[in-house]
This record gives structure tokens, sequence and C-alpha cells, in this order.
């Protein structure tokens, strides 16, 4: 966790430089264009302190006020980051609009052109960066930081096609209009960051991942597990907290069901990339479940197997055992 805290001090003091270049650009253009996008990178400085102290505190051990670990507070940090670019992207468009009806002359547009280039290619490699080191670590911390400069920069794009075709054509309207088309923008990108945050706050079901997981079990399953069900997946920051019912046979002593769940253990926890915390219950079998057992040496076994049940998303995420009838 550590050289991630370093890489955010690292896009951090990379951000407070290109706000300084992006200012001096918009004071020596006076360019609403420009200062769209100067006033965002004041965003990426404050998130990105918030982003910096995140990761600090999720990289925290669990403690006992905290006994499933710190990393709820990447959602919080994606979320505020996302209020900020919302409320950045509400600013932008409200004065685009407001200089269409009072517009103001521009200047030294080349150079703006310069300059914007330039802080818009540092942020689209930076954004890449923290972007790919974020799925790598599963930090939504980072992962909104990247998207975040990534945006940055394909705003900055925009900017630069929008003031070139001023240089060339003299007509000002295009500032304020490029100003008003990426302000909305950067309004909706931060709509759907906030919405990923609400989404890891209400520990919505991730279901891709869940769905992954799953396909992996069906693949390996073997036939001492009769059926799993009540299946959840919960993401704690970087890491995933799962809890299921695993139906093993019911003549199975302690030591026999734990090495079962042991196994189950350690096969999540060697196909996910991120750490697992797994709590299983076990849950005996009934005759009904003769009908789906796959245990060809059974020595009570009292019904014929009749159905194979295919592990999905839709009927392992069920509190029911599953069942001819039902899948």
């Amino acid at each position: 966790m550590r050289k991630y805290i370093r890489l955010q001090i690292i896009a951090l003091v990379v951000g407070i430089g290109l706000m300084a270049l992006k200012f001096l650009a918009w004071w020596l253009t006076n360019s609403n264009a420009i200062l769209t996008d100067a006033l965002e990178s004041i965003i990426n400085v404050v998130a990105g302190f918030f982003a910096l102290y995140s990761l600090y505190l999720a990289a925290k051990p669990k403690d006992e006020n905290h006994p499933y670990g710190h990393g709820k507070i990447e959602f919080l940090s994606a979320g505020f980051e996302g209020a900020m670019i919302f409320f950045a992207g509400i600013t932008i468009f409200g004065k685009a609009g407001y200089n269409i009806f009072n517009p103001q002359e521009l200047h030294q547009i080349d150079l703006g052109l310069l300059l914007t280039l330039i802080t818009g290619s540092i942020n689209f490699l930076m954004g890449k960066i923290l972007e790919k080191q974020g799925r790598k670590a599963d930090s939504m911390t980072l992962i909104a930081s990247g998207k975040h400069l990534k945006s940055d920069a394909y705003s900055s794009l925009g900017l630069i096609i929008g003031l070139a075709l001023l240089y060339f054509t003299g007509i000002t309207l295009l500032d304020n209009l490029v100003a008003g088309i990426f302000g909305l923008f950067i309004l909706i990108t931060g709509l759907r960051l906030m919405r990923n945050s609400v989404a890891g706050i209400m520990d919505e079901a991730d279901h891709l991942l869940v769905d992954n997981i799953v396909k992996m079990l069906e693949e390996k399953r073997p036939d001492n597990w009769i059926d799993v069900h009540n299946f959840r997946v919960i993401k704690y920051g970087a890491t995933l907290h799962i809890d299921c019912h695993l139906t093993l046979p019911w003549y199975y002593d302690t030591r026999q069901s734990h090495s079962e769940v042991k196994a189950f253990e350690n096969l999540v926890k060697a196909h996910c990339k991120s750490p697992v915390e797994l709590f299983i219950h076990v849950d005996p079998c009934e005759p009904v479940s003769c009908h789906l057992c796959l245990k060809k040496d059974c020595p009570q076994r009292q019904h014929p197997h009749e159905q194979r049940i295919t592990w999905t998303y839709t009927n392992i995420m069920r509190d029911l055992n599953h069942s001819v009838v039902t899948g």
C-alpha cells in the first residue's frame, strides 16, 4: 500500500504544478474555456489531498472499533471527488452561459493552446498510471483519481480543438460554447463517480465480480460440495468479505467439514486478486438433497441422482437450498 500512497503524493505534486500552469494560461489569454480547465485543477488538488488521506486510512490495520478494517473510506473519497467534480461542472457551465451574453476579449490564444496541450498530456499520462495501478490494487480511490485526471485530459483535448477553431476563425462565441460542452461533460463525470460511491457504501452487489467467482466455483466444484447458496460479497476497499452456506454430507465429522471449508476458502482466495475474508456456514444435507447430489460413493444415499444443478449468479445468491424444481 505504501507505493500507492507514494504514487498519490506524486500525482498531487504534479497536480499543483499543472494548476499553476493552467491559471497562467488563463491569465495570458482571458479564455473562459481555459478557465474551466484551471478551475477543475483546483478540484484535482483538493480531491488529491482527500484521496491521499483515504489511502493512508484504508491501509491501517483492523482495530476494535473497525473490525472489518478502514476500507470503506475509499468509497467516501470517490464520492467526495465526484461531488467536487459535479460542483466544478455546474460552475463552468454557468459561467460559459453568462459569457455568451457578456463576451470578453481574448488574446495570446497560441500560447494558451501550447500550455493546455502540455498540461493535458501530463494529466492523461498521470491518470493512465493511477487507473492502471488502482485496478491492480483494486483501489477505488486510485481508480477514481485516474479517471478524474483522464477526464481532465479529454476536456483539455476538447479545449484545444475549440481554441484552435477560435484562433483560425476569430469567432469568440466558440470559446464559451466549448466551455459549456465540457462543463456538461465534467458534470456527468462527477455524477457517475458519486453514483458508484453510493453503490459501494450501500453494499450494492457487484454482478461481474460475483458472476466471475460463481463460474469458477461451478467449474471446479468437487462432488462433496452438494450445494452453495446465500452467497454474498461485500467490498471494504480492496478487501472482499464473502459469506455463504455450503451444504456437505450430513455424516461428515467436524474435521472433515473443516477440511472442505478450507478447500473452498483456498480455491476462492487463489482465484481472487484482492485480499479475501470468508465466513462459511456449513449445512448438513437432507434426503431431498440426494436428487441433486453428485457424490457417487455416498453410503447414505436414499434417492437416486436426478439432476445436476449448474451454479449461477441467480441461484447461488438465494437464501434457499437448491432443488430439482427451483434450480
